[in-house]
């Protein structure tokens, strides 16, 4: 927009960045704790936490271990937590059945977080690649993902997800009409108030190594997921997924990956107006824990910023796994 202005030296900029009262004052985005998601990994156990190589700082932890984490969490006045599970090996299969069942890792933790800390939101990931032998989020036939017959296996993973206690359903998988498909399931069995904050602009990345990884599903990948996951080089693309998502009854939108991504975070924002949010996906947070290791970054400086980069593009909140770590600075700032 163009505005009449004066010149130098009737305007000068600087004086508005003068001093730390004034640059508040002038200050255009905020970056709240209420604006955080923390995404952890469970796994099955009691008393453990394994490091996860490629994330430096992060772990998979067991579900008593969770239950604590999530516990500080909710003290420092993060408003959700994001659950993925490493499942074990031998409860994979290809028809991804473990998923669908009402005792399995992610239900198990659902519950006891939910029983000590009643506060906290949580979010539970709706997709089948921590269940699957061939690491795909969706059934594969004669070396394809097939669709529709995908989406019956998540109505009923959605569905004991929901009877454990989730709160927020994130359908990660990309599959056509699986959103309507979910929010019909729901409304029918009772779980009218559960939201749904679909991933509608999921892109075949290549930043999600350290979280397959973190998942156990790096290995067992066949293939890839781009029959299915979004082309990088588009965009108008993502605008009618959200657009479809939107019309089969999501409540909130996803962008995932985010830095590379925020052109698409600001895209969504403009044109639907509707709660918008983005990942810092694993590989993200790999590279700047990398150069902060090294000395060559400031984390005191670039976490934050990374994370106003998005509140800038129209974000309304982030999934980091620097939430805990944001979330202690802001409050030590207050």
């Amino acid at each position: 927009m163009t505005r009449p202005s004066p010149a130098y030296p009737a305007l000068r900029m600087r004086r508005n960045r003068k001093s730390p009262w004034a640059r508040a004052l002038v200050q255009e985005n905020v970056l709240t704790v209420g604006d955080l998601i923390w995404p952890i990994f469970v796994i099955d156990g009691q008393g453990k936490e394994e490091k996860v190589s490629s994330m430096p700082g992060v772990v998979r932890q067991s579900v008593d271990i969770a239950v604590k984490r999530a516990e500080e969490a909710a003290k420092l006045g993060i408003p959700m937590i994001a659950l993925f599970p490493n499942t074990d090996s031998s409860l994979r299969t290809d028809d991804g059945r473990e998923a669908c069942n009402p005792d399995n890792l992610v239900c198990r933790t659902v519950r006891a977080i939910k029983k000590a800390v009643p506060e906290i939101g949580i979010m539970c990931d709706v997709a089948l690649d921590p269940y699957t032998a061939h690491g795909h989020d969706g059934l594969m036939q004669d070396g394809r993902i097939v669709n529709d017959e995908t989406i019956a296996t998540l109505i009923q993973q959605s569905l004991v997800q929901a009877d454990a206690g989730c709160d927020v359903m994130a359908p990660s998988d990309m599959m056509d009409g699986r959103i309507g498909a979910i929010r019909e399931a729901l409304e029918k069995n009772g779980h009218q108030d559960v939201q749904i904050m679909a991933y509608s602009a999921k892109y075949a990345s290549g930043f999600y190594g350290p979280f397959r990884d973190a998942v156990g599903s790096g290995g067992k990948l066949k293939g890839d997921k781009r029959t299915y996951q979004m082309d990088p080089a588009n965009t108008d693309e993502a605008l009618r997924e959200v657009a479809l998502d939107l019309a089969e009854g999501a409540d909130m939108v996803m962008v995932k990956p985010g830095m590379p991504y925020l052109d698409i975070v600001s895209r969504v924002k403009r044109e639907f107006g509707v709660p918008t949010f983005a990942y810092q996906v694993s590989g993200e947070y790999a590279m700047l824990m990398a150069a902060i290791q090294n000395g060559w970054l400031d984390p005191d400086k670039v976490i934050t910023e990374s994370l106003m980069a998005f509140k800038r593009a129209g974000a309304d909140g982030i999934l980091t796994y620097f939430a805990m770590d944001v979330a202690k600075r802001l409050k030590a700032a207050s």
